[in-house]
């Protein structure tokens, strides 16, 4: 930069005049030149403006403050740009650890819901003694219509499924027996209890303990009387190892 006192102009090279900007030249001239500087002023201001565009309209301090004002602007644009990045981040980390857990959740749901309506044996290890439509004098209709299970007296009886009590009391020759309509529409009977641990219109799980084998009724001695039927009404029965077999449970 040169400076010229006859004249009044001061010479700068076209990258001096784009870093300091019209404001930043005019208060150089003013700062250096003092009342002698007016026509330098005006003249450096018109250029200014003409390149530019733009109208000085106030002026401003030295030209390192601009320098470290515009860095620091610099700064926190950078930093703002940073900070939504990782705003960013956060959220996209977020929204996955959601997605994440609510898989999780519908797969736990998933296997409740499995559990639930799982199936099971109504004895505990049990060994099938007779069979589904074994013959005999010892069965009004002169077929067994159920399966008996081989048990202890009071060992627990479970129910084989979900589903809701729909017997308990005396069953005639079957003695204290209970029947429960299970989610699929069919129904299942025990007989010839020692004890009976619900009431009618109670909702059990597969697996839960509903009573106590016994020898109540037509019976020769503890065992588990087990139908599976289509009613609850006796007459309705189909065979329970297949209906057990059907929904995952094996018996021997």
């Amino acid at each position: 930069m040169a400076f010229n006192r006859a004249t009044g102009k001061i010479n700068l090279s076209r990258k001096q005049r784009n870093r300091m900007g019209a404001a930043g030249a005019v208060a150089l001239v003013a700062a250096i030149t003092g009342p002698l500087a007016a026509p330098a002023t005006a003249a450096l201001t018109a250029t200014a403006e003409h390149q530019t565009g733009l109208t000085q309209t106030k002026a401003v301090g030295p030209l390192a403050e601009d320098s470290e004002d515009s860095g620091d602007q610099d700064d926190v644009e950078a930093g703002e740009k940073v900070s939504g990045g990782s705003e960013k981040s956060d959220k996209s980390e977020k929204a996955e650890k959601d997605a994440a857990e609510r898989g999780g959740e519908k797969r736990s749901d998933r296997s409740s819901r499995a559990k639930l309506n799982a199936f099971a044996s109504p004895i505990k290890g049990g060994d099938v003694t007779t069979q589904y439509n074994s013959g005999g004098a010892r069965w009004s209709s002169g077929t067994h219509s159920g399966i008996d299970f081989a048990a202890a007296e009071g060992t627990p009886v479970k129910t084989a499924g979900p589903g809701t009590v729909v017997e308990a009391g005396w069953g005639g020759s079957y003695g204290n027996n209970i029947v429960v309509e299970h989610n699929d529409g069919r129904f299942t009977q025990y007989g010839h209890l020692s004890k009976m641990d619900v009431n009618i219109g109670e909702k059990v799980t597969s697996g839960e303990s509903i009573g106590r084998v016994g020898s109540t009724g037509n019976s020769t001695g503890p065992h588990l009387h087990f139908e599976a039927r289509t009613t609850p009404a006796y007459g309705s029965d189909v065979n329970p190892i297949n209906y057990l077999r059907d929904k995952g449970v094996g018996l021997g």
